[in-house]
């Protein structure tokens, strides 16, 4: 029974704080990375089963709690907008705790201890200089930060390890171990977006990004991989931000963003590629044709389909299976031509109404 009581547990938990949650995709993502920052500091410490939820600020784990005060500390000093999130799962060959990582740098420390942490941050994060008590070694590849700090949220601690085990079950499968590294990390903001991640890692311009994204499910992580961390390509619908934009950067790449690009034409109702020609067809035009006739032209534009178009249409086919030729040779003569014609014409015929009308009387 017991155990059965625990599978009861587990399925209402995913209900309610899983990926099939009510709240899923409710909400915009777009520029949700907030307050807006240049730097990501990562400190790599135990793993997020045991982080408190404000890990940054417990008096038993002393060494993120240091780190963030000295942060805080130095804040007007440090000149680029940083930020300090705690990463976990290492099992001390890619890292362990102490070690600290750098974006968009690519850069890491290992081994920070608690004595270390005012001079550390005075040495990088404040003159950008290397640690004189480290060395620095340089990063490669790409990195997932998924976050799991469930003690922080629980729809993060449901949704986050799920994510993390798909995102290494596909790396293996495309043997890129040595290529993309993942790791839990703590709360980044945005509990009702989980799942959360951010990848760093260089784009096609060779540039060093951090993007965002929320409401990434298990069945969006193999796009995610190929996409994203192969190709470089953002996937819109999931994206929240990206690490170094701000709000005018965000105003930048909306308007480049194929998906607003589309919204903003509907909003204006006419591409523009097509606005010459709306305004070409939109002019009404009229004269006085010979005998009267109006050759006046309707206003209306040819590309909605008009009644008055469908007639003119027909008309125009008409004439040109029927007499056409005969309209077109007339369409060449001028009123008085036409007149004149005519009356050579019946002259011609009472000439001969007379001629025949003599025959018979002989």
């Amino acid at each position: 029974m017991a155990g059965a009581s625990l599978d009861i547990s587990v399925v209402d938990d995913a209900l309610k704080y899983g990926f099939e949650r009510p709240e899923m995709h409710s909400s915009s993502l777009a520029n949700t990375v907030d307050p807006p920052y240049d730097r990501h500091v990562f400190l790599c410490y135990k793993n997020s089963e045991s982080w408190p939820p404000r890990v940054e600020e417990s008096e038993t784990d002393l060494l993120p709690k240091l780190l963030s005060s000295a942060l805080k500390a130095r804040k007007s000093d440090i000149k680029v907008k940083t930020r300090l999130t705690i990463c976990g799962g290492c099992d001390g060959s890619e890292c362990s705790d102490g070690d600290v990582l750098i974006f968009p740098e690519m850069i890491k420390y290992r081994g920070l201890k608690d004595s270390d942490v005012d001079a550390f941050v005075d040495d990088v994060l404040v003159n950008g200089k290397p640690w004189a008590s480290g060395l620095q070694e340089s990063l490669t590849g790409a990195f997932v930060f998924v976050c799991a700090h469930a003690s922080r949220d629980k729809r993060c601690g449901v949704c986050g390890p799920v994510l993390i085990g798909k995102f290494k079950e596909e790396i293996r499968l495309r043997g890129l171990e040595n290529q993309v590294f993942v790791y839990s990390c703590s709360h980044i903001g945005g509990h009702k977006y989980a799942g959360n991640l951010i990848i760093f890692g260089t784009n096609s311009e060779g540039k060093v990004v951090g993007d965002w994204y929320g409401y990434v499910t298990p069945n969006d992580v193999p796009d995610l991989v190929d996409l994203h961390i192969d190709k470089g390509e953002i996937i819109e619908r999931l994206w929240r931000g990206q690490m170094g934009m701000h709000e005018e950067d965000a105003d930048k790449s909306a308007k480049k963003n194929p998906a607003n690009e589309k919204e903003l034409k509907k909003s204006k109702g006419i591409p523009r590629e097509n606005a010459s020609l709306e305004n070409k067809e939109n002019v009404s035009s009229c004269c006085q044709g010979a005998n009267g006739v109006s050759c006046c032209r309707d206003a209306s534009p040819a590309m909605n389909g008009d009644a008055g178009d469908v007639k003119l249409k027909e008309s125009s086919e008409h004439g040109k299976k029927g007499h056409g030729p005969l309209l077109a040779w007339l369409g060449k003569w001028d009123q008085s031509d036409i007149l004149m014609a005519a009356a050579i014409v019946g002259a011609v015929a009472t000439v001969a109404v007379a001629y025949s009308l003599y025959r018979r009387s002989a």
